[in-house]
């Protein structure tokens, strides 16, 4: 049973229900507020017992061990007698608290307030409001003033102190100026020797359109900064001052949108006047245009799907093959899921590729060629078969992704490398267990892309490792990589990143957490999916989400809704609903006319959902397909490696097929 412990109001433990544990009386609290304190490291009886009492009672070493006892069954009441306490533990003299650092909220608030040293506002905002909702109280609140806590309850109120200024920042940073003036004003009345905190005020309420106000804050500063400390405020208060005064340009946000909009207005009216009717510049200036608008979201994205197949269209109808492999190649979007969102249109672009290479003179346009190649590896996911050709060759997709890699190292050229690699990842589904080697591509993108200033396919590096981390059990690793990539995408304003993080984020949350936070976590997931213009990834994930949630965590299937849309997921998950369903007949049915899963992120986890229901009916044959094909990936996490789902080690699944029917 996994605990957390509670520090930032009265100390206090809970069970994986969030459910709080009998920790008795105040005694048993304050030994585990010592050992929380020690941060993982052992705690000497002498020391607890001088912490615990003025004067320790001649008694103490005893009443310590009958605390540490009423503890240890307070925090393991399934722990059968006789065996070692697997959280509390004696060591040498002493004792020592072994919990992972997520398990602690003081440990975990600290951990969120420093990973967002370079973040951005929005992801500022929103990681910030969470963590400071953990307090519910000061922290150790029902220790006093005891000396061992001083330190600690003045460090752990000084971060809070700093994370709600930083949250109040990040909301006037956003343009949600009048959101952040009712917790200022709060803060600076409770803390009114913080001059960054009076900033702030006067800044959010200027910018709420009350200048008076902020004017009267910035001289009730003053005043309180004279009367109480002694002290005049600082240069930057009184510079915050003259400039309210004088309405300050730079103290307006709309003023630099404004700058903006004038630029935008001036220099496109310019390009339009330049230009003219030059079809072809043209051409090329909107696929570049598309580029950009792929990445700002659901519509963007939609829009620049639809465009860019009239684009292509209008450069073959201008009969120049060089143009048309530059218009074809120039929409390098980093793609970082396996199932096309449009399969037509992506089977269309192929053919116009395929097309235009034939028409490329031999041995030139190495470049064009290298882009046409690696837009063939990338459309060709999903789509199209992977693996090997009936001759024993490669198959067109992964040969294409192997030529294009092939001639952007000859030619040294890191945006076509990167773009390149990205087919190259789009064609490592070829079998089970390829996780190590998808890490190791998203390792190459990464860092060849943060050398040359390639910001997209960096984050599609950081996307790609999530992914291959999940699948490696490692999530540590992958939380690293999901804090990067937030913070390259508020930088960069990159929206559509946060559709993967926040799936990864409710995958995490159903690997560590109750079956109710985890079903919560991918509810939230699903919104943030919504309108993201992404059908191939959207269909049929949430029903499976839930599916799997369910099965991971041994719950009954009965609230799982058969007629929900599975998309393209329904005829390997319909056996398994079948056979839970006592259909066994029906299912064995099902069995039979289901075909293996298509190579890719999903692979895994639908030949687990396939083992369970053969499993369940006694089918033999499928049960040994199913071993042969989830052997390779015996190390890895079944469906982690689409950053999205997961149930569990498939190590646990070839378990279940080598004990054969249940």
């Amino acid at each position: 049973m996994r605990v957390e412990f509670g520090v930032l109001g009265a100390v206090t433990a809970w069970d994986e229900a969030g459910q709080p544990l009998p920790l008795k009386g105040p005694r048993h609290r304050a030994v585990l507020a010592r050992l929380i304190l020690a941060r993982r490291r052992v705690v000497p009886v002498t020391r607890l017992a001088e912490d615990l009492w003025d004067e320790p009672p001649g008694n103490a070493v005893s009443s310590l061990r009958t605390f540490v006892g009423d503890l240890r069954r307070a925090l393991e009441p399934d722990r059968p007698p006789r065996t070692p306490p697997r959280l509390l533990i004696t060591e040498g003299s002493g004792y020592v608290l072994r919990v992972p650092k997520d398990d602690v909220d003081a440990w975990r608030f600290e951990q969120a307030v420093d990973s967002l040293a370079e973040a951005g506002p929005a992801r500022a905002a929103d990681r910030l409001c969470e963590a400071l909702g953990w307090w519910r109280g000061p922290a150790f609140a029902d220790f006093g003033d005891e000396r061992w806590l001083r330190s600690e309850r003045s460090r752990l109120s000084e971060l809070r102190l700093h994370a709600v200024e930083r949250l109040a920042n990040a909301r006037i940073s956003l343009g949600r100026a009048a959101e952040a003036v009712p917790d200022l004003d709060a803060h600076v009345t409770d803390h009114p020797w913080r001059e960054d905190a009076w900033w702030l005020l006067a800044l959010a309420l200027y910018r709420s359109g009350r200048q008076a106000d902020a004017l009267s804050v910035l001289r009730r500063a003053r005043s309180m900064l004279r009367d109480q400390l002694g002290v005049d405020p600082g240069p930057r208060l009184r510079r915050l001052e003259e400039d309210v005064l004088q309405q300050a340009d730079h103290l307006d946000p709309d003023a630099a949108a404004a700058s903006v909009d004038r630029v935008w207005a001036e220099a496109t009216a310019a390009y339009e006047g330049v230009l003219g009717s030059r079809a072809r510049t043209r051409l090329e200036s909107t696929v570049g245009l598309m580029r950009d608008l792929a990445v700002t979201g659901g519509g963007g994205l939609e829009a620049a799907r639809r465009h860019r197949v009239a684009a292509v269209a209008a450069a073959e109808q201008l009969d120049d093959p060089d143009l048309t492999a530059r218009v074809i190649g120039a929409y390098d979007v980093p793609a970082i899921w396996t199932r096309s969102d449009d399969p037509e249109q992506a089977r269309w672009l192929v053919e116009a590729a395929e097309r235009t290479l034939r028409s490329l003179p031999p041995g030139a346009h190495e470049a064009a060629r290298c882009r046409l190649l690696a837009t063939i590896a990338v459309e060709s996911r999903g789509a199209l078969p992977v693996g090997e050709a009936p001759s024993g060759a490669p198959a067109r997709p992964l040969q294409a992704a192997g030529q294009a890699e092939e001639i952007a190292r000859r030619l040294d050229d890191a945006g076509l490398l990167a773009f390149a690699l990205n087919g190259t990842f789009m064609q490592s589904f070829r079998r089970a267990g390829l996780a190590g080697r998808r890490d190791a591509i998203g390792g190459e993108i990464e860092a060849l892309s943060a050398h040359h200033g390639l910001v997209r396919y960096e984050v599609l590096g950081h996307l790609i490792r999530i992914q291959a981390r999940c699948a490696l059990a490692d999530l540590a690793g992958a939380d690293r990589h999901a804090t990067a990539v937030d913070e390259l995408a508020t930088r960069h304003d990159l929206p559509l990143v946060s559709v993967f993080t926040t799936w990864y984020r409710a995958l995490r949350t159903a690997t560590t957490s109750s079956l109710a936070a985890a079903e919560d976590a991918y509810e939230e997931a699903a919104g943030a999916l919504r309108g993201a213009g992404m059908p191939g990834l959207e269909r049929g994930l949430l029903p499976l989400a839930r599916l799997c949630v369910r099965l991971r965590h041994g719950a009954p299937l009965d609230g799982v809704d058969e007629g929900a849309d599975w998309g393209p997921y329904e005829r390997w998950v319909r056996p398994l609903l079948l056979a839970e369903g006592g259909r066994a007949g029906e299912a064995r049915a099902a069995l039979r006319a289901v075909s293996s899963p298509p190579r890719d992120l999903m692979f895994e986890a639908l030949w687990c959902l396939t083992a369970r229901a053969a499993v369940a009916v006694g089918d033999r044959d499928v049960m040994e397909r199913a071993r042969t094909q989830l052997l390779p990936a015996a190390d890895e996490v079944a469906g982690a490696g689409s950053g999205l789902i997961t149930l569990g080690p498939v190590a646990e699944c070839l378990a279940v097929l080598e004990g054969g029917p249940r």
